[in-house]
């Protein structure tokens, strides 16, 4: 690939805001359209693991689908805690982790999402020992909620080797966490604030997520929880905006407040001007006082095996799902299957582009090493869409590397949102079917 300055000073086009609004608006709808059609699973044929043969870089997700209570606007595979059925449940969960070691697979990176994974610390603990008793693991990072930052529940985690440590707060804000129904269980804003204190330094990397463009969201709640977030020298901050499946915006436009996706904008320059006086960017809503794993596994990892009901996974160019029925998964766990309910085998073109989201959004994507990765091909199906983006501001060019600008970094927010929400939509279609 020769490119030399003309692309760079392509960068340099001047967009009126007006202009920029609508370019943001037609990226949204071509990432809303072209993420539905990827999310559209294959019928009528029997989802299969591809082999192990090759080695890369491989992430194992785990999935613990249970919390006390559900918030309104989570779209995960979730349930409320039946304790009966969640040991079940984690008894299926270690038998599908020795499921994918008898198929030669191996993994660098643990991550468990949820749901709530700390719900029944014991099982958590038995099922990471696990997990490391059967591959490389390097690297850990589980997921929480403030409610759970109990001594008992930290001891168990370091026992098993966490280093990274993730909490929804979400917001600060008491009004916000009442409107969410979390300011019952999760405790006051304040009361967040100060578990968070006494947790740092416990982990090697203490990560908070929060959420921007809640409907009742003003920009002086932000920047107060920007205040208390750089305040407590909190090492990672995950700054996600609002990302809802169709069926959960529209409970939320009728409990909540409509969505108001004008503003979403606005707070994230605001996030990024704020948070970058003091953190680097890990992702384009991620940011780190230093190198650390993130949440979005997904630009870090080329490929990652999800475990657990209604989890999803990314192995050599096929996207799968396991059955959101937890009845279902048990039982087919226990007959040694993989509860697999749907796949999609992704065409080179497609991976491409995939690969051309996620490392961008991980604000660099190296044409060399893609095009190695493709034997050649990469640049064929991209030269279009880099080009584009370039024309609008999104992306400049330095030797070898595409780099996100300040434009692009939010461009790239609005597609990832789009990508999630159309996993979200997935989720909330599988969970339909469901009839026992």
């Amino acid at each position: 690939m020769v490119i030399k300055c003309q692309p760079y000073l392509l960068t340099k086009t001047r967009i009126t805001r007006r202009e920029l609004v609508l370019i943001n608006q037609l990226i949204s709808k071509i990432a809303q359209r072209n993420f539905i059609k990827a999310m559209q699973f294959e019928e009528g044929k029997l989802p299969q693991i591809p082999s192990a043969e090759s080695k890369k870089n491989r992430l194992l997700y785990i999935h613990i689908p249970f919390c006390e209570k559900l918030c309104p606007y989570c779209s995960f595979n979730r349930l409320l805690l039946d304790k009966n059925l969640a040991h079940d449940y984690f008894q299926a969960l270690r038998k599908e982790i020795v499921l994918y070691k008898e198929k030669g697979y191996e993994f660098q990176g643990l991550y468990v999402g949820g749901g709530t994974p700390t719900i029944l610390i014991e099982e958590l603990e038995e099922t990471i020992a696990l997990a490391r008793q059967c591959f490389s693991i390097q690297a850990i990072s589980v997921e929480t909620k403030p409610d759970h930052l109990t001594e008992s529940k930290m001891a168990a985690l370091e026992r098993v080797g966490v280093k990274r440590f993730s909490v929804g707060v979400q917001s600060f804000n008491n009004d916000l966490l009442k409107a969410m129904g979390r300011y019952d269980k999760c405790g006051s804003g304040e009361a967040i604030a100060e578990r968070l204190r006494e947790l740092r330094g416990r982990f090697d990397t203490l990560n908070v997520d929060m959420i921007f463009n809640f409907p009742q969201q003003t920009m002086e709640m932000l920047q107060r929880d920007i205040d208390i977030l750089t305040d407590l020298n909190i090492d990672q901050i995950t700054y996600y905006p609002l990302m809802v499946s169709s069926s959960v915006k529209e409970k939320m436009n009728r409990s909540f407040g409509k969505i108001n996706y004008r503003q979403e904008g606005q707070f994230y320059h605001h996030i990024v001007e704020q948070l970058t006086k003091s953190y680097n960017f890990s992702s384009a809503w991620c940011f780190s006082r230093k190198k650390a794993m993130v949440d979005e596994y997904i630009v870090e990892y080329e490929e990652y095996a999800g475990l657990g009901s209604g989890s999803i996974g990314f192995l050599d160019g096929t996207c799968y799902a396991n059955t959101f029925d937890l009845r279902e998964y048990i039982e087919r766990i226990h007959r040694g299957e993989l509860p697999l309910i749907a796949a999609r085998n992704y065409n080179i073109q497609d991976q491409i582009r995939y690969d051309f989201l996620m490392k961008l959004f991980g604000m660099r994507l190296n044409i060399p090493t893609l095009q190695q990765k493709y034997n050649g091909k990469a640049y064929s199906h991209l030269w279009l869409g880099l080009l584009a983006f370039m024309l609008v501001g999104g992306l400049r060019y330095k030797r070898s590397d595409f780099f996100l600008t300040k434009k692009g970094r939010y461009q790239w927010v609005l597609m990832m949102r789009e990508f999630f929400i159309s996993v979200n939509n997935f989720r909330e279609d599988c969970r339909s079917r469901i009839t026992t």
